[in-house]
């Protein structure tokens, strides 16, 4: 089940998919559409509880199938919460994240059974797919300088994920890269163009879901 007026973005650490949201976001209103804005894990009650555990470096060390379950849960409280109620009084829902990350994360990143990620997949959002997938693509090195980058700014750290190695999130890349090709509703941006550039690229690619 594909639906127009889903949206969802994608990439690595650091790729700029919140900026690139509020970007387009920001453009849908001023059209007078309704839009909601929403992340995973979160948007929900549930799904901010258990993103504070997925991310946070001072939980118990998880297994890979409990990190997968825990992701799977938040999606489909958002889904079923948020998503699909939105979407069905015709707003707009651009979602920083949503079923290709878990392939990406836990299939390419933790070498989990990607047949199984796919079907847990479609069990969480009762088959919803977006009709536009932003790819926004960064090479390793960039997406670690902007993370150093990030937290030096506000005085922070990295989260669990963010802190693993980089040969893991290498793995992700790939991964998306695979996923991508295989899949007509991504578009890949590459990531390291002026922001105004990509605004206007996503902007264009959501003009045509419109026609």
């Amino acid at each position: 089940m594909i639906n127009r007026r889903l949206i969802s973005f994608e990439g690595p650490e650091g790729s700029g998919k919140s900026t690139q949201i509020k970007r387009l976001s920001e453009k849908l209103i001023e059209m007078g559409e309704q839009v909601i804005c929403v992340r995973e894990p979160g948007g929900t009650q549930l799904g901010e509880s258990i993103r504070q555990t997925l991310q946070s470096t001072d939980s118990p060390p998880l297994s890979n199938a409990s990190e997968l379950l825990l992701f799977m849960s938040s999606r489909a409280q958002l889904v079923n919460e948020v998503i699909l109620p939105a979407l069905q009084e015709g707003k707009w829902v651009l979602c920083d994240r949503f079923v290709d990350s878990s392939v990406a994360y836990q299939g390419y990143g933790r070498g989990e059974d990607i047949p199984l990620i796919e079907r847990l997949n479609y069990y969480a959002t009762q088959g919803l797919l977006p009709s536009l997938t932003i790819l926004l693509e960064l090479n390793v090195n960039t997406c670690f300088e902007r993370l150093t980058r990030r937290y030096c700014e506000i005085n922070g750290e990295k989260d669990r994920i963010e802190s693993e190695s980089i040969d893991f999130h290498q793995r992700i890349i790939d991964g998306y890269r695979v996923i991508s090709s295989a899949e007509d509703r991504f578009k890949s941006i590459d990531g390291n163009q002026d922001p105004d550039v990509i605004a206007d690229d996503v902007f264009q690619w959501t003009m045509k879901l419109r026609s």
